[in-house]
């Protein structure tokens, strides 16, 4: 069994690379949907893609600079036409800081996504190897088939669960972490304890609304990306077995049906 995804000389273009805590991997992706990730919240798209230290900190990012330019209490007085309180609420200091770089992530992440559809193409072509299994001092790695659904399910309950499911753990833990602060803010729980005592005044009273518009983008998006990886990941699974067997017990002068 190989211990871990080798980059030998030959390899140029790698389908996959798997450690101890995640397999990264490459699949065609629609562009706009990832830059509409990034539009939704700037970082998604890039986490979604795997590239995480960019995804991390434009997400840090966007938590810094809509809650100190108070953008999201300015959306909700705006969609309840209250324009003039809008206005009062804002900071034009911070809100300024925040068009270049959302414009940015959404631009990096749709280039990214075309340049890595060239490059998943290009792996299966080559037929670059893909490691069925990577062990290490603190974690095990094992490629195998797993539900999509029962990913979404994890998901819908705390997003972050599902990509635990799968082992995509900083992906995983990042989210959780996260749902867990924007729930605590929002009092999301306790408005969902006031509802379902039927007391509705004291839901809409107790919730944070500032807090609340986060929820909706992390929660879609991490539905989304969990059920897409998940199926993708199955289809690796499936290309990584199938070259095992033809490697192994196909005979070298078989020719394949077309």
């Amino acid at each position: 069994m190989r211990t871990g995804f080798p980059q030998s000389p030959k390899q140029r273009r790698p389908k996959a690379a798997a450690s101890s805590i995640a397999t990264n991997f490459l699949h065609l992706r629609n562009p706009f949907v990832v830059a509409w990730m990034s539009a939704s919240f700037p970082g998604f798209g890039h986490i979604s893609l795997g590239n995480y230290v960019i995804g991390f900190v434009l997400f840090g990012w966007e938590m810094l600079v809509n809650t100190q330019a108070n953008l999201n209490i300015a959306i909700i007085y705006s969609v309840t036409g209250r324009y003039e309180m809008a206005k009062e609420i804002v900071n034009n200091r911070w809100l300024l800081f925040y068009a270049p770089v959302w414009v940015f992530a959404i631009w990096s992440s749709y280039h990214l996504t075309v340049d890595l559809n060239k490059l998943s193409i290009l792996a299966d072509r080559n037929q670059s190897p893909i490691d069925a299994a990577f062990m290490s001092f603190f974690e095990i790695n094992v490629l195998d088939k797993r539900s999509p659904w029962v990913a979404v399910f994890w998901t819908m309950c705390s997003p972050g669960l599902g990509h635990l499911y799968t082992h995509r753990i900083p992906t995983g833990f990042f989210l959780l972490i996260w749902w867990i602060v924007m729930a605590y803010f929002s009092h999301l729980l306790q408005a969902a304890q006031y509802t379902a005592l039927g007391l509705f005044e004291q839901a809409t009273t107790v919730l944070d609304l500032e807090w609340v518009l986060y929820l909706p983008s992390i929660m879609g998006f991490a539905i989304y990306d969990v059920y897409v990886n998940t199926v993708e990941y199955n289809r690796l699974f499936d290309r990584e077995q199938a070259d095992y067997l033809t490697r192994e017990y196909q005979a070298s002068d078989f020719n394949m049906p077309k």
